[in-house]
């Protein structure tokens, strides 16, 4: 974590101060400070929206448009150990002094608008962004779409990765409801790549009714994997040949294939070729998702925080070679669906350690602890730290075993931190 005291932990403390509710949707407020702040805006700007899946996406999107030579700006959330990971320039974190100046700017002009936390962080990203001279913005959507800070900005293309329950506080209790959420990225006579085959209702009819084009997966554009290469095929361009992407898991062919989609969709035609593509994904990292990691132990670090996310996890586990014991050191927060949740993992562990996550929203880990024993129907031990919670993880999976750690991004961030994994980019 940052060291106490240093200008910019001055300064996210005192916006924590500012904005007692964590989560305030709505585009009003940032939207009058983009009018007085005046910004140039890049040549390309993208949104990525979802319920899982958009990190890599983000990766992806923005490995390909560096490969191409243009200057590349990413803004995403939440952050794993440092809270420049949030702001990228050319894949590098914003330095704190630029982060710190994007702030007193912001506050410059604020008056007595009130900001969220998440709202200074994305007008300063934007800042930062403009004062590098950024072609490209790739901006993830931090919470549903319609009514998420980002959305104040006019995009060139937008991606919904997919729709799953999560939020449901804030964005709806049902697919439909969180999907029309989701929608709200759209605008017409633009379009809007939907990453997955299943789509809801509401988005198609959202497309419809704003005038925007929406192109789908499976209907619109596909791919299909063969060992080592994939192939993918788009509405007017189709690419073969293609390198599996670094990133660990089969689920990360959708997810770039849906950027392909993207790419084809904002007229960046020319990026659309095998040599290129290959060369942006072969190397493309992400620290968190699906992490393997092999020091002092076996390690397999991924913040899957609801149940679509760990599907997909445990899907990615049946493909990794067999590793006894598999223990999971999970955390959650108390917003998610623990029981659904440890439900699509519990086949694959054989080991439960809960442990409280560093999040004053965490579920106490004695309370977790009982919640995970009763859905997996055995023991769960329980830790007083993480420093705890590993150290019982590494003596019970032993040499031959698999450590998953899982649950939330509080959780993994600072167990890559423990591990002496994490190191900024």
């Amino acid at each position: 974590m940052r060291s106490s005291g240093s200008a910019l932990d001055t300064w996210l403390t005192r916006l924590e101060a500012f904005s007692p509710n964590e989560i305030v949707l709505g585009l009003e407020r940032v939207e009058v400070l983009l009018e007085r702040l005046n910004l140039p805006s890049p040549r390309f700007v993208f949104h990525i929206a979802g319920t899982n899946g958009k990190g890599s996406s983000v990766a992806m999107l923005d490995a390909v448009l560096r490969q191409s030579g243009m200057l590349v700006g990413s803004y995403t959330s939440p952050h794993l150990v440092r809270y420049n990971e949030r702001i990228r320039v050319n894949g590098g974190e914003a330095a704190d002094a630029d982060i710190v100046a994007a702030f007193e700017r912001i506050e410059a002009v604020r008056d007595d608008v009130p900001l969220t936390y998440f709202e200074y962080g994305t007008l300063a990203a934007l800042l930062v962004f403009a004062e590098a001279g950024v072609e490209a913005a790739i901006l993830e959507i931090g919470m549903g779409g319609r009514l998420d800070a980002v959305n104040a900005v006019e995009p060139t293309a937008g991606l919904i990765t997919n729709v799953a329950l999560d939020h449901c506080e804030w964005l709806g209790h049902d697919i439909e409801t969180i999907g029309f959420e989701k929608a709200g990225i759209m605008r017409p006579g633009k379009t809007t790549v939907f990453a997955s085959a299943e789509v809801p209702r509401s988005i198609v009819q959202h497309a419809q009714a704003s005038g925007a084009s929406l192109v789908v997966a499976a209907r619109d554009y596909a791919w299909s994997g063969d060992g080592e290469t994939w192939s993918w095929r788009g509405i007017k361009h189709q690419l073969h040949g293609l390198e599996r992407p670094a990133l660990v898991g089969d689920i990360q062919l959708q997810n770039a294939a849906g950027v392909l989609a993207l790419l084809e969709a904002a007229g960046l035609i020319d990026l659309l070729h095998e040599d290129l593509i290959n060369n942006a994904l072969r190397d493309v990292q992400l620290d968190g998702r699906a992490q393997l990691v092999s020091m002092g132990g076996n390690w397999l670090l991924d913040v899957a925080h609801n149940p679509a996310a760990a599907r997909t996890l445990a899907a990615t586990l049946e493909t990794l070679a067999p590793s006894e014991p598999m223990v999971a050191v999970i955390g959650m927060l108390n917003d998610k669906d623990v029981e659904s949740t440890v439900t699509a993992l519990k086949n694959s562990v054989d080991r439960w350690i809960a442990v409280t996550a560093d999040n004053p929203r965490a579920i106490p880990a004695q309370v977790l602890g009982r919640r995970v024993a009763k859905v997996c129907d055995c023991s769960c031990l329980i830790a007083d730290s993480l420093s705890q919670a590993l150290d019982q993880a590494r003596r019970v999976a032993g040499t031959d075993g698999l450590v998953l750690i899982t649950g939330s991004f509080y959780i993994v961030g600072p167990a890559l931190e423990a591990l002496k994994i994490y190191s900024p980019r």
